[in-house]
């Protein structure tokens, strides 16, 4: 019995240590048998390991396919992992690009909790300014609200004040305005004796029967309001005069002489306005200059006018 070709005819299907175990034992046997069987027994035995052999073979080529097979699998496990492995690396590499994203954008992150800590500090400071401000112009305008309540006080007093100086100046005009027609009356023919010759203050009323059949109901009450009316000789003719008397001669003084003198004349009665003042205004003057009104002003008649 040739062990050692058996073991070297199973190592390569069964393993080392399989192939020498395998060889012993069916060493052992067939020196057993040797001494205790005949052929007979032998043949029947050899049979009978022809058999086993057999089956030995086939179960040990089954055990080949499926080592073949398991072989087959484990490539294919292989590639799988080669290709698993590959992918671990395609995702280790997108989870270091993640990574080194993550680590750029937590720097940024922190550049910018930086900024808007910076900008909080910068916006507490301005709410504090304006605060301050608020403050300020609610000082402001409590100030201001006393100064308006001042104001609105003073201008109350002054209002007051300039109705009362209003009146007063009224009265006070009325009074000098009265007071210099008085002395104008009183001393026409001294103011006017060479202007008015054989001058003399009339009666408004004292025309009426001339002029009432010539003029308009108003007309005659308007001249009637005439503030003097005086008769003399203008150039050796008889003329009349028609005076209005102020102490601040006016484009109204002119107006009112021009009026009533011409009441007269539509009545046939040869008139001459005058307006007869302390200071007569520029625009007075010239409005008389153009109509033909003599201004007689703070003591002698002014030649422009005449």
């Amino acid at each position: 019995m040739n062990t050692y070709r058996i073991y070297e005819d199973f190592k390569a299907t069964l393993g080392d240590a399989a192939a020498k175990s395998l060889a012993q034992t069916l060493g052992t046997m067939f020196e057993e048998l040797k001494d205790t069987v005949t052929k007979e027994d032998f043949r029947i035995l050899r049979e009978s390991v022809d058999a086993n052999v057999s089956r030995l073979e086939g179960a040990i080529t089954r055990l080949a396919e499926g080592q073949t097979k398991l072989f087959e699998a484990q490539a294919r496990t292989d590639t799988r992992i080669a290709e698993l492995v590959e992918g671990q690396t395609r995702t280790d590499t997108k989870i270091a690009e993640l990574v080194e994203g993550q680590t750029k954008l937590l720097e940024a992150q922190t550049r910018t909790d930086t900024k808007m800590a910076e900008l909080v500090e910068a916006q507490t400071r301005t709410d504090t300014k304006m605060a301050e401000l608020v403050e300020a112009q609610t000082r402001t305008d409590t100030k201001m609200a006393e100064l308006v309540e001042a104001q609105t006080r003073t201008e109350q007093r002054i209002e007051t004040m300039t109705e009362a100086m209003n009146r007063l100046t009224t009265r006070t005009d009325a009074v000098v305005g009265h007071t210099f027609e008085l002395r104008f009356r009183d001393r026409l023919t001294a103011y006017l004796g060479r202007f008015l010759r054989r001058g003399k203050v009339i009666g408004n009323d004292t025309l009426l029967d001339m002029i009432e059949p010539c003029v308009t109901t108003e007309e005659v009450e308007d001249f009637l309001r005439a503030d003097i009316v005086a008769k003399g000789l203008v150039n050796g003719a008889e003329t009349y005069l028609v005076v209005e008397v102020s102490s601040t001669g006016d484009t109204k003084d002119v107006l009112r002489a021009e009026r009533r003198t011409a009441i007269l004349r539509k009545a046939g009665l040869a008139a001459i306005p005058l307006v007869a003042c302390a200071v007569i205004l520029p625009e007075a003057l010239e409005i008389a200059r153009r109509s033909g009104v003599q201004i007689w002003c703070n003591g002698s008649i002014v030649e422009a006018a005449a």
